[in-house]
């Protein structure tokens, strides 16, 4: 749960304790190279998990602190910090999937739904994962996508269509079916290359 207050000046979010040290990284460098590419102030509650994220200086753009926001987010919901640094380039976003709206919040409902979706030896994900070109983390009651806008929806829809009991087989000729769209268009032009944030 994040809050934005007015003119974007300051954004708390919180990330479970233990993912604090992710977030950091080892000496510190994790974090500091967030605040660097998003030209922030970063002040993170070891106890709590708060995590509280401030523009350094007057002229940083609104966006940069709610990338920031979206990076830590990330964290949060397991990613790596390698790939949650995908989320700083432009047009990437985080989607995140509460399965506790799809099926209810019974465990063993849940820990079916998830196996669907991650499949044996973590093939399905690695699959939905390079046929959408995203990345996806099953963490607890959650999956959490990060890629380009349009990647990143028609991936939620896959797992939404697995989440309801559709084959595997019929989700994958879903993705060709949806990905060639996408390529399709991007051939045409409709489609703008990714640009990375300013740093």
């Amino acid at each position: 749960m994040s809050s934005v207050e007015p003119k974007v000046t300051k954004i708390y979010t919180k990330i479970p304790v233990e993912r604090i040290g992710v977030l950091i990284g080892k000496q510190g460098e994790v974090k500091r190279e967030l605040m660097r590419r998003t030209r922030t102030r970063i002040t993170v509650d070891s106890i709590n998990g708060t995590v509280i994220i401030e523009p350094e200086g007057a002229n940083v753009s609104p966006v940069n602190l709610l990338k920031a926001r979206d990076f830590v987010m990330a964290i949060a919901y397991g990613f790596s910090p390698e790939r949650a640094f995908r989320i700083l380039e432009e047009d990437q976003v985080l989607i995140v999937i509460d399965l506790k709206n799809y099926v209810g919040d019974k465990p063993n409902h849940i820990a079916r739904v998830k196996a669907r979706i991650i499949g044996e030896h973590g093939k399905a994900r690695k699959t939905l994962e390079e046929m959408t070109g995203t990345y996806i983390s099953v963490k607890e009651s959650y999956v959490a996508i990060i890629g380009s806008y349009e990647h990143a929806n028609v991936a939620r829809e896959a797992i939404e269509m697995l989440i309801r009991g559709q084959r595997h087989s019929s989700v994958y000729r879903f993705l060709e079916r949806a990905m060639r769209e996408i390529k399709r268009r991007e051939t045409l032009g409709l489609w703008k290359p990714f640009k990375p944030l300013t740093k």
